[in-house]
């Protein structure tokens, strides 16, 4: 479901008039409601490590180096080098000092410090996007902001989180008549999507009950 399908979805449940083009998205609640998708979509992204967001990339460290400009967009789950998982330490000054603990890494002003190694390197990582959305032609993005972009949430929870998301951050009052309605679709889909979406079976689902 695309950009312009969730917000003519979000029109239909508050009882507004849907539109036919992207175009025609120039009233301020139409603004509104296009501005709150982002937020929710945003939100729901980064509520949890969702498996949907992971992905792997490979930096080069050249022999006789210490570091490496960190490129990668999101937060990095793990670091492999030579089949080898190596551990962040949150003590930078330490790797500086030349004094870094066996089989860690760390990091300091955009830049990955790594142990010191007498040949080039690959260095694989495994990281957390920080991107929510992505273009009809597969490119992802910080945003959705033309009518063919899509949420990275799986559909199946993308319209029912999106939508009803939406609808509560734009009326934003416990006592309208849907409110209730709203947010119970809302967090059923959430908790729907962490059963169903979670990697390890050991982790139980668990959702964290709230108004907007």
């Amino acid at each position: 479901m695309n950009y312009f399908d969730l917000v003519n979805k979000c029109l239909a449940e508050l009882n507004y008039k849907q539109v036919n083009a992207f175009s025609e998205l120039t009233k301020n609640d139409h603004k509104k409601i296009k501005n709150i998708i982002n937020l929710v979509n945003n939100e729901v992204c980064n509520y949890d490590n969702w498996n949907f967001k992971l992905r792997k990339a490979t930096l080069n460290l050249p022999a006789g180096s210490t570091e490496i400009d960190n490129t990668i967009y999101g937060r990095i789950a793990s670091i492999l080098i030579d089949g080898h998982v190596y551990k962040y330490f949150d003590k930078p000054e330490v790797f500086i000092n030349g004094k870094a603990p066996s089989g860690t890494y760390s990091s300091f002003n955009d830049k990955l410090l790594m142990p010191e190694f007498d040949e080039d390197k690959t260095v694989n990582i495994v990281y957390y996007t920080a991107n929510t959305a992505i273009s009809a032609d597969g490119i992802e993005k910080k945003l959705m902001e033309a009518e063919t972009d899509s949420s990275l949430i799986p559909d199946v929870f993308a319209e029912p989180l999106i939508v009803y998301g939406t609808c509560m951050r734009l009326k934003a009052n416990p006592q309208h008549v849907k409110f209730s309605y709203w947010m119970s679709m809302y967090n059923s889909a959430l908790a729907s999507m962490r059963s169903r979406i979670t990697v390890d079976s050991e982790a139980a689902p668990f959702v964290n009950m709230r108004r907007y």
